[in-house]
């Protein structure tokens, strides 16, 4: 019988602990990242070089695996008994991981060569270990090499990892063993001549305004997404987390400064440091600030919190960030502005992402992650000239996530009707909802590199059932059945940009980087009026309503995402299109909607708010 049915998983595995003869290998293929190469080789690192808190990505057992898939869907089926439904991640690890003797079989064989282990995490499916490079020739059979890209120097593994053939129905493998990392999602950074803080707020708007282009701050959000009439009726985020994934520190005296010139109400975020403290680096620093400023910029009184790692030689502190937040249930909605690309991602990494968002989604937490900033492009970073090829971010990709990509306001020939000559006391001008189109400031539309909206077809991810939904807008692209991304979009253009303060300096920045946090604003005042209760993968619901007479999308009516050397998608103003799926939202139809279909379900009872644990805790 079912898990749907019965509400009981099947327990991990207890079979007889096999005999481990190393002696007996299997390669995991697909694990050495494409640029690797031998042309760039220089040579193996110091044997004695540290690679601290590796991830050692476990599997469940098919039978288990198809249980959570069925759970997954239950979940959000009104007619289940186990709709919302939620797990706690202890309860995830029972039900779905590996079983203690399992788990004890690897930590040995780890430690038996010599690794410290620093975590075994609660779903039972990750162990973060650390040692040397030496230790991880002589355990998974892969040097360590230096290589050197176009100026720049990494470290990567020179072959496919190796485990014993006794362990490799347990261990999918080692989520990276290189320094290739994420990119954030950020397509401009752009110093203010004036500082709102000592420019007259009152003045004229060419402070905030340089020719066509605007600033967005915060009152200007919520003036074109229609956010005012629920701020009115006190739906601003109380009581719902966010939790933002990042590899930087911030200055917690930043997020105060740009709340006053914002208006907004004090409402310190929360800095969570789980292991050491990486400071505050360069562009992850721009990035951790704006998804912190902005997510709580758009639900005002939600405590975000941003929980973030250092990088280390060979794991990537976005990584490390993801898997705390959703081990420790850290808040019900997430957000993500880092990606890579799916044809860049090793087998191992692929399967990282898509079995924690999936674990993310049964214990209720909502994950938003930015499309990318390079167009059709995905492989590339928006700077470079040509792009290489097709392909979408990897970390966006998977069914149990929501991919945010970009639009562009086109307010045409005369601004005017769109926004005021003069600042109102929280520098605002907006007047109205802004027609858009889709964002491509690309040197294929007039601008310069590959700049422009993420979007396309997974080559991994099956369509799911609830994208099918709007399976006729997909009649002229051939997706050959696989699931396509973005799901929605909200501003990203530097022609519009956002405002966020920074190390005491206002800079203007733009990307899907600004779009994932801000739309993850918006579905926070969602669980604000869903009384706090985490709603698990947004996807179903958002499509849903897409295709409901209460639709709340912008569907986007022209543009697209064609970049230099890679042809992109149309948007021609139909449900659902490649370049800013279901377009953007009014905040206050979807609030109403989402809420309006509530009634009509069956909800058991709800578990109550999902809460935080931190090791270290700055306030």
């Amino acid at each position: 019988m079912s898990i749907a049915a019965t509400g009981h998983a099947i327990p991990p595995a207890t079979a007889p602990t096999p005999v481990l003869d190393e002696a007996q290998s299997v390669t995991l293929t697909g694990n050495v990242h494409p640029l690797a190469r031998a042309e760039f080789d220089l040579g193996p690192i110091d044997p004695e070089t540290r690679l601290d808190r590796m991830i050692l990505e476990l599997k469940s057992s098919a039978a288990q695996q198809a249980q959570l898939d069925l759970l997954t869907e239950a979940q959000q089926d009104a007619a289940s008994p186990l709709y919302h439904q939620w797990l706690t991640p202890a309860e995830f690890g029972a039900r779905f991981g590996a079983s203690a003797p399992q788990l004890k079989q690897v930590t040995t064989w780890l430690t038996g060569h010599g690794f410290a282990i620093d975590e075994n995490a609660v779903n039972n499916r990750l162990v973060i270990f650390s040692g040397t490079a030496a230790q991880v020739a002589e355990t998974f059979h892969t040097a360590i090499h230096h290589y050197s890209i176009h100026g720049a120097e990494y470290i990567a593994n020179a072959g496919n990892p190796q485990i014993p053939a006794a362990l490799s129905n347990l261990i999918a493998g080692v989520v990276s063993l290189h320094s290739f990392r994420r990119t954030s999602a950020i397509a401009s950074r752009l110093k203010l001549n004036a500082s709102p803080l000592t420019s007259q707020l009152t003045g004229p708007h060419a402070e905030y305004s340089a020719g066509a282009t605007h600033y967005l701050f915060p009152a200007d959000f919520a003036t074109i997404y229609n956010l005012n009439p629920l701020y009115i009726e006190g739906i601003n985020g109380i009581g719902v987390s966010i939790a933002i994934a990042g590899r930087s520190n911030i200055n917690l005296s930043d997020v105060a400064a740009f709340r006053v010139t914002s208006g907004l109400p004090a409402n310190n975020p929360t800095v969570l440091l789980p292991a050491t403290d990486p400071g505050l680096v360069g562009g992850d620093q721009d990035e951790s600030t704006l998804d912190v400023e902005w997510s709580g910029a758009v639900a005002p009184q939600a405590h975000v919190m941003l929980v973030s790692e250092a990088s280390s030689a060979t794991t990537d502190g976005v990584d490390l960030a993801a898997q705390f937040i959703v081990n420790h249930a850290t808040a019900p909605l997430v957000s993500v502005s880092y990606g890579t690309c799916e044809q860049a991602m090793g087998a191992s990494e692929l399967v990282f992402y898509g079995s924690l968002w999936q674990q993310a989604a049964s214990q209720g937490m909502s994950v938003f992650v930015a499309a990318g900033d390079a167009g059709a492009a995905g492989c590339n970073i928006g700077a470079d000239a040509v792009g290489i090829g097709a392909g979408v971010n990897g970390l966006c990709s998977s069914p149990y996530s929501t991919c945010v990509g970009g639009t562009e306001f086109n307010e045409g020939a005369d601004s005017i009707q769109y926004w005021a000559v003069a600042n109102s006391s929280a520098s605002a001008s907006a007047l109205s909802y802004i027609p858009e189109e889709v964002w491509n400031e690309s040197g294929e539309n007039g601008g310069f590199g590959l700049w422009a909206a993420g979007g396309g077809v997974s080559a991994v991810y099956a369509q799911p059932s609830w994208q099918k939904g709007v399976s006729a807008t997909f009649a002229a692209q051939d997706t050959a059945g696989m699931r396509t991304v973005p799901d929605v979009a909200m501003a990203a253009a530097d022609h519009d940009g956002y405002v966020i303060c920074e190390n005491g300096t206002y800079r203007i920045i733009a990307g899907t980087s600004a779009s994932s946090p801000s739309f993850t604003g918006v579905m926070a005042l969602v669980v604000d009026e869903q009384k706090g209760a985490g709603q698990g993968s947004a996807n179903p619901e958002l499509y849903a309503l897409a295709n409901s007479a209460r639709n709340p999308f912008h569907a986007t009516p022209s543009g697209n995402n064609t970049v230099p050397g890679v042809a992109g998608f149309t948007a021609n103003g139909g449900t659902y299109n490649l370049a800013s799926g279901l377009g953007s939202v009014d905040a206050a139809a979807l609030v109403g909607a989402w809420d309006a279909n509530s009634i009509l379900r069956k909800p058991g009872p709800i578990r109550g708010p999902i809460r935080h644990h931190c090791a270290i805790c700055v306030e």
